[in-house]
């Protein structure tokens, strides 16, 4: 056993284990992290550099584009990008200062306020699109082959539901 397994298996009442993790599982787990970490450390670098976008707000401008009407309320823009609703506001308000984003009203709810992607906002996804997408198919794509592509979708598909 490792320090960290012997951590987690002695701790103080730990009610939510109810098994301990192997070796194995920590280490994928752990190897799960880093690959997503450096993936999109990469991702972001080359999008800052190429693009000045980060990748927090290239994620808001895809949400954005892909939604009903081009919109999307702002507690929803928050759970699909995953930042706290505090979080997407910042980025929204520096969106909006850019020309990228505008606020606008939600029909029939007095104090609901949407994030809508601009003409402007949707060509500077076009023209970060091609760096990301660049980006995803050299960091992530090519180097996995078609069998492992399927295997990563199912197995995510089965972490997410």
């Amino acid at each position: 056993m490792s320090p960290v397994t012997d951590l987690a298996a002695g701790g103080p009442s730990n009610t939510a284990t109810k098994r301990r993790l192997s070796r194995e599982e920590l280490t994928s787990w752990r190897a799960f992290l880093r690959a997503h970490a450096v993936i999109t450390r990469a991702l972001e670098v080359e999008l800052l550099a190429d693009q000045e976008l980060s990748l927090a707000a290239y994620d808001v401008l895809v949400q954005l584009v892909e939604a009903p009407g081009h919109r999307l309320r702002m507690t929803e823009l928050a759970d699909a990008v995953l930042l706290s609703r505090s979080g997407v506001t910042r980025l929204v308000d520096r969106l909006e200062r850019a020309g990228l984003v505008s606020r606008c009203p939600v029909a029939n709810d007095g104090r609901g306020v949407a994030a809508q992607i601009t003409d402007a906002g949707v060509a500077r996804l076009r023209a970060a699109s091609r760096t990301h997408l660049t980006g995803v198919a050299r960091h992530f794509a090519d180097r996995l082959d078609a069998e492992d592509l399927t295997a990563l979708e199912r197995i995510t598909r089965r972490l997410v539901d």
